[in-house]
């Protein structure tokens, strides 16, 4: 069997904290490959003059972004047990790192990101507005049927319609000049909402002090209420 030959998916849900905040997509991929290697999982590979370990991430996480709710493939050339490989994997975490559920997958399945749907956020942002004046904006940011929008990245700039990407906003609260809200924003090939756009679009003058993703959404699973 060669090192290409997947015979078991492990599904991981994690949680990226503290110093991880402050990586990318790419160095988080380098970062679970390093972990992988060192607990030694006999990791599957792809073909081709460079191959690579055959690891996905369900949704890339956003420089500055927490969460507790990452989702990760890995496909092996050799079965193990899950509950030893989260031991295993517990022993080699870099900090910020915290495996939440390690469990075994269907070999033949859809890639996590094309399953994706939507994404779920916690906001802090500091604002002086009531809980009326904040839950004023909420209303007509949802009652708005469309949120024109434009979004420079580098010399491009991306326009489009913001509202469709918007799923749920509601106000947690707001203690010593700072508001909490929830969003619920669509995730998928069409459009990935992203929480300080739409802090933007209610109204905030400052950027949010904190975005964590409390859930990841995928076709087939509950919705979040």
């Amino acid at each position: 069997m060669s090192q290409s030959d997947a015979v078991q998916r492990l599904q991981i849900r994690f949680a990226a904290q503290g110093p991880l905040r402050y990586i990318s997509h790419l160095d988080l991929m380098r970062v679970w490959e390093r972990v992988f290697k060192r607990a030694g999982l006999p990791l599957a590979t792809s073909h081709g003059f460079s191959p690579r370990p055959k690891i996905a991430l369900a949704a890339p996480l956003a420089v500055g972004v927490t969460s507790d709710a990452e989702l990760l493939d890995v496909l092996l050339t050799e079965r193990v047990d899950a509950g030893e490989t989260m031991l295993s994997l517990n022993g080699e975490l870099t900090p910020g790192l915290r495996v939440i559920e390690l469990r075994e997958g269907p070999l033949k399945q859809s890639s996590l990101q094309s399953m994706l749907r939507a994404a779920c956020y916690v906001v802090d942002a500091h604002d002086s507005r009531s809980h009326a004046e904040w839950q004023a904006a909420i209303v007509r940011l949802l009652a708005a049927d469309e949120i024109p929008w434009s979004h420079q990245r580098g010399k491009e700039t991306k326009s489009y319609d913001l509202r469709p990407l918007i799923l749920k906003i509601s106000l947690i609260g707001i203690a010593d000049g700072v508001a909490t809200l929830s969003m619920r924003l669509r995730n998928d090939e069409r459009g990935a909402g992203r929480p300080e756009q739409v802090m933007l679009a209610l109204g905030a003058t400052e950027e949010p002090t904190r975005i964590h993703r409390t859930a990841i959404e995928l076709a087939g699973e509950p919705v979040m209420a």
